[in-house]
């Protein structure tokens, strides 16, 4: 069965699975618990401990877990699995080398150790963003190197908008210097998620002092649907306008 660990610390959030796992179990337990996460509108940081007398999935939690999982993977923000049972151990360190979110495993007695790996500030976004609903302007702000899981959470905010009206008003992208990426595989999740949605931005603004963010502009014309434009580090409330305008 499933539970949920009671007494976490704030923003974390634990299930502990024990004997057989059922399908019953994710929808009492699991299903609530993501779509609670959904409509507060935020991402989880799970904790998912594997006691000793775990045996497994029955075959309706196998494929509840993949339904589960399918659905929900952008709104966690990363995992811990916390057991000392060998074969889970390795299946998950495999999985997750295939999933968007941060995922480590732990031994049971060090289960304050993944606790405070999942409580941990500087594990949040590196990139902060903001919808204003006003114009439909979406401003990011990137200030540590990007990891796969930012633009995840990112299209949390972008993906409903454009369901509801069809495209972006304007992208701001505002940051003091070109953040760079974590690893190659936040890089790929980038140009995926530039593949994904450029062609529902109408207007792209690069907030941003030097000579790189000055040339793309005449770059970027040639390769995105948006309309872009640079204004210096200190020209953001002039660039929200701008990218905000209704067109002509």
């Amino acid at each position: 069965m499933i539970e949920l660990i009671q007494d976490l610390p704030g923003g974390v959030d634990g299930l502990d699975a024990t004997g057989t796992v059922s399908r019953e179990d994710y929808r009492r337990v699991v299903d609530p618990l993501l779509e609670r996460a959904h409509r507060e509108g935020r991402r989880v940081r799970l904790l998912y401990r594997f006691s000793a007398d775990f045996q497994g999935f029955s075959a309706g939690a196998a494929w509840e877990d993949m339904r589960v999982g399918i659905h929900y993977l952008r709104l966690i923000e990363r995992a811990a699995v916390v057991t000392d049972i060998g074969w889970l151990r390795d299946g998950v360190r495999l999985a997750g080398a295939f999933l968007p979110c941060a995922v480590r495993v732990f031994a049971i007695d060090d289960e304050a150790e993944a606790i405070e790996w999942l409580g941990d500030p500087e594990a949040g976004s590196r990139i902060t963003h903001r919808l204003i609903p006003e114009s439909g302007v979406l401003v990011l702000e990137p200030h540590r190197r990007l990891r796969q899981e930012d633009f995840d959470a990112i299209a949390l905010t972008v993906d409903p908008w454009v369901e509801s009206y069809g495209e972006l008003s304007g992208l701001v992208i505002h940051a003091k210097a070109l953040p760079g990426w974590e690893s190659l595989g936040a890089l790929i999740r980038h140009l995926r998620f530039v593949r994904e949605h450029h062609a529902k931005v109408r207007r792209l603004a690069i907030v941003m002092d030097g000579k790189a963010p000055e040339l793309a502009p005449r770059l970027l014309q040639h390769l995105i649907h948006a309309e872009p434009r640079h204004f210096s580090g200190e020209e953001l409330a002039q660039a929200i306008a701008w990218a905000g305008e209704p067109s002509a």
